[in-house]
């Protein structure tokens, strides 16, 4: 009998290490050890524009992998949803507006911080057609604007409305997915659609049939201390793995330099990982996107972002009643440590 309870015994332990080393080797895989990469999730600011070619251009041309990861690239849906995916686990990165970002976590503390500036100027717009009645700020009054919920220009919106004067209330939004907004325009059925500045050669080349040029009220035109979109991810793994989060910056930041450097290369690494990209309108997109992540003025480091000009950007919030004040810090946004520097 205590033989047999000593077999029995010894093949309960052969059975757990067997199931612990397949469970180790599962890890493994899952951490992209086997072949020493880390598995990484990203997450772009919205859909798979030609705005969001730099991610792809760091993938294609091994610039995550030499960093040590290996890079899932999925398409995000405005900046709170995606703040929220990366609070939640989801993603370990996101793009965002970095606007829209401080006004989030005025409201509510998410578990987030950015670490660089994609942009240096917002790119963050509302855009009609001609003929539509939308030509300066003033105009629109009464009109009716599609735009995701939660997206940048929804968020920010309130902000820009002060600045030109006019209630936010009297603008009606009405709930769009992305991929609707530029029919939904053309058809009439709003006056104007949430939009990146780069946003107009989409917007024009979908109204096909009368040809009519784009009207676009950029937000930086009025609120020219803006960044536009950043670099997020979870306060932990800031805190934790700072390196990883500078390699992975880096990384991104060289998809973004030789995206600006050449726009149309970029376009097309784009449409080899999305095939339904439209090639001459990535390439506009880029095109325009350049003088938003390096404006004349700018002499900094490109992904570039200082204490100064986020505590201008929260005290102008906190004026705007965009959030209470003292609801956030510069440090409380940003994590200027892992920031690039000159």
């Amino acid at each position: 009998m205590r033989l047999r309870r000593s077999v029995i015994a010894l093949m309960a332990v052969l059975g757990l290490a067997l199931v612990s080393a397949c469970n180790g080797d599962d890890n493994k895989a899952a951490d992209g050890a086997g072949d020493g990469l880390q598995k990484v999730s990203y997450l772009t600011s919205f859909n798979t524009f030609g705005r969001e070619a730099y991610a792809y251009v760091a993938l294609e041309k091994g610039y995550f992998k030499d960093a040590g990861f290996d890079v899932k690239i999925t398409p995000g849906s405005g900046t709170v949803d995606v703040m929220k995916l990366v609070a939640g686990g989801q993603a370990d990165y996101g793009i965002g507006d970095f606007t829209a970002t401080v006004i989030t976590l005025g409201k509510q503390k998410l578990p987030v911080t950015t670490v660089g500036m994609i942009h240096q100027r917002s790119m963050a717009a509302i855009m009609s057609l001609e003929g539509m009645g939308i030509n300066k700020p003033q105009d629109l009054v009464g009109k009716t604007i599609g735009d995701q919920p939660g997206s940048t220009n929804t968020v920010m919106f309130p902000v820009y409305a002060k600045a030109v004067g006019i209630d936010p209330k009297s603008v009606t939004f009405l709930p769009s997915p992305p991929p609707s907004l530029p029919n939904l325009l053309v058809s009439g059925k709003v006056q104007g659609i949430g939009q990146f500045v780069v946003g107009e050669p989409l917007i024009e080349k979908a109204d096909k049939e009368k040809h009519r040029k784009a009207k676009t009220l950029p937000y930086g035109d009025v609120l020219p201390d803006l960044y536009g979109n950043t670099i997020i991810t979870r306060s932990d793994l800031a805190k934790d793995h700072p390196d990883q989060v500078k390699k992975f910056t880096n990384a991104l930041l060289k998809g973004l330099q030789d995206t600006v450097n050449d726009p149309a290369g970029a376009a097309a690494i784009l449409k080899k990982h999305v095939p339904n990209t439209d090639l001459e309108v990535a390439t506009k997109e880029l095109e325009i996107m350049k003088k938003y992540v390096k404006p004349d003025t700018f002499n900094g480091p490109l992904g570039d972002v200082t204490k100064e000009r986020v505590q201008k950007i929260v005290s102008l919030l906190e004026e705007s009643n965009a959030m209470p004040k003292g609801a956030v810090t510069p440090d409380d946004v940003v994590t200027l440590s892992l920031a690039p520097k000159s």
